[in-house]
């Protein structure tokens, strides 16, 4: 039951202060407690005050209610009156208590619903504005990005075109018989080639082809064609490459003719690339490959120290040209220009040559031992160009061949710019020589021709070795390895060198610190120097 609103029961309808009956009926209960709680609060009086001394009033320091009469002085009758004032206010404490929490529940529940409502209120907007916000951002990018998705689109429309052109050609090419697979997958991957760049390979085509004239291909490649082919053979498992689902392999043909045409011309990489269709860097790979491939394949076969039975010819063939007995090889040392290096500049710094050419040089040295039909037996390329000749043949392999006795009873004929050893003949270099000297030194001179020509030979050959060279320091002594065995490769099979393209040699002569350095060296010098002149081999260009 709820109070009405004001918060006060409803007054009784008479005047006086006692209680009214309670009507007949169920409904009797609410409002005879009602009356009773208004009549308690008309008639009950205050209590009277306490008194501070009294001690009746105080236990345990707690005030105590003022009792009514006591039983013995009203009797019954006072003690039924008690009884149904305690009651009473009993069932006033139970309404009042009923109120309160009624009138707590319904402010609560006002309360609730009045925070739910703003809550929700509050969280509808903030949606609202996000979506809001969000809405406007995506059509601000949708209306930036309209340009960009439309070229995208476009692009991937492009690619999958691309995916299924290439797809149709897959399953075409699988289906043809094995005959005609190839032709159709070299079809298929001049279609894949989509990011190279088109270059013209119109110089190559025309090159390969069988009706080009001969003197044209040795012009260009310093060789003729049975010569080239031959080459291409040896080094086809070497160098040959397998096809791509992308790209076709470039032939064993056309990457041996570029490493070859790099190497003769000495043409800087971007004309090698317009001359075969191909990239600078793929050229410049070609070059290094193809080389390495000539080192570790043909080398050994055709650049090596002679045996007993070969060294025994050339002995023979020596001594027939010259009188001279006992020479295996002539050797020389030039120096091939470099770009300066990074590291080590002073030791690669060419003296010798900056003053003679006002221009400032650095070169790396050649070092070559050749044999009488003017192919190289033995090579040690690399060494800076700032060490004299004789410095360079102490750290070769021919001093380590030598200390271990294998060039007995043979002789190495050089210039003067190499001491006189027990296997090293050099020329007289003393001031006032004899008849006898000049024409031992006529002869050696001849000996030692050889390699100067044979050496002028390789560098018409190659011209690549006339000129600073874009090769890395490190990649130098293949290259250069290289362009040996493709010289003697070329003597062998009697390719002559173009006297149009001749190349003449200046390499400056030192003379070494310590020019005789076995005493047994110089008393053979000097017996060979006897023989030469008694034996009718000495000659009259001295005189």
């Amino acid at each position: 039951m709820r109070s009405p609103s004001n918060g006060r029961p409803p007054s009784s309808g008479g005047g006086g202060g006692g209680a009214a009956p309670a009507p007949a009926g169920g409904a009797a209960g609410d409002d005879d407690d009602l009356a009773l709680y208004y009549s308690f609060l008309q008639e009950d009086a205050p209590p009277p005050p306490f008194a501070l001394d009294d001690p009746a009033a105080m236990t345990n320091g707690r005030r105590r209610k003022a009792r009514g009469p006591p039983d013995n002085a009203g009797g019954e009758e006072g003690a039924a009156a008690a009884a149904k004032k305690d009651g009473n206010k009993r069932s006033i404490a139970r309404i009042l208590t009923s109120l309160a929490a009624l009138e707590a529940e319904e402010h609560a529940d006002r309360a609730g619903e009045a925070s739910g409502g703003r809550e929700l209120a509050l969280l509808e907007s903030n949606a609202d504005a996000r979506s809001q916000a969000m809405m406007d951002y995506y059509a601000k990018m949708e209306g930036d990005s309209e340009a960009a998705a439309r070229s995208k689109r476009s692009r991937l429309a492009a690619s999958a075109a691309a995916v299924a052109v290439m797809a149709a050609e897959d399953s075409v090419a699988a289906a043809s018989g094995s005959a005609r697979q190839q032709p159709q997958q070299q079809a298929g991957h001049q279609q894949r080639r989509l990011w190279v760049k088109d270059r013209s390979r119109a110089w190559w085509d025309k090159c390969s082809s069988p009706d080009y004239p001969e003197e044209d291909f040795r012009r260009a490649f310093r060789m003729g064609r049975e010569t080239f082919d031959m080459i291409c053979d040896a080094l086809g498992a070497a160098v040959a490459k397998e096809d791509t689902m992308l790209r076709a392999a470039i032939p064993v043909r056309q990457r041996v003719a570029v490493c070859v045409w790099r190497l003769a011309t000495g043409e800087p990489l971007r004309l090698v690339s317009k001359r075969f269709g191909l990239g600078i860097s793929t050229c410049h790979k070609l070059v290094l490959e193809v080389c390495a491939a000539i080192k570790s394949v043909l080398m050994p076969r055709f650049l090596q120290w002679p045996d007993a039975a070969a060294a025994a010819r050339f002995k023979a063939a020596f001594e027939r040209a010259s009188g001279v007995p006992g020479v295996v090889g002539a050797m020389y040392t030039t120096h091939i220009p470099i770009i300066a290096p990074k590291i080590s500049v002073a030791a690669y710094f060419n003296r010798r040559h900056t003053e003679r050419n006002q221009k400032t040089s650095y070169s790396i040295t050649l070092q070559g031992v050749v044999g009488p039909d003017g192919a190289f037996t033995d090579v040690c390329i690399g060494w800076p160009g700032s060490m004299p000749d004789d410095q360079v043949l102490e750290k070769s392999m021919l001093h380590q061949r030598a200390a271990a006795g294998m060039m007995r009873e043979s002789w190495l004929v050089g210039g003067a710019s190499y001491p006189l050893t027990d296997w090293v003949l050099v020329p007289y270099t003393h001031p006032n020589l004899t008849w006898t000297q000049h024409a031992f030194n006529e002869k050696v001179g001849d000996l030692r021709r050889v390699a100067v020509e044979a050496f002028a030979r390789l560098k018409a050959r190659w011209a690549c070795l006339q000129k600073r060279t874009e090769v890395k320091l490190q990649d130098l002594p293949v290259v250069l390895g290289a362009c040996c065995v493709l010289h003697n490769i070329c003597e062998l099979h009697g390719e002559e060198v173009d006297p149009a393209i001749r190349c003449e040699l200046v390499d400056d002569e030192t003379t070494p610190e310590n020019p005789v350095r076995s005493e047994a060296a110089k008393r053979a010098r000097d017996a060979i120097a006897h023989n030469l002149l008694h034996r009718g081999f000495a000659g009259t260009t001295f005189f």
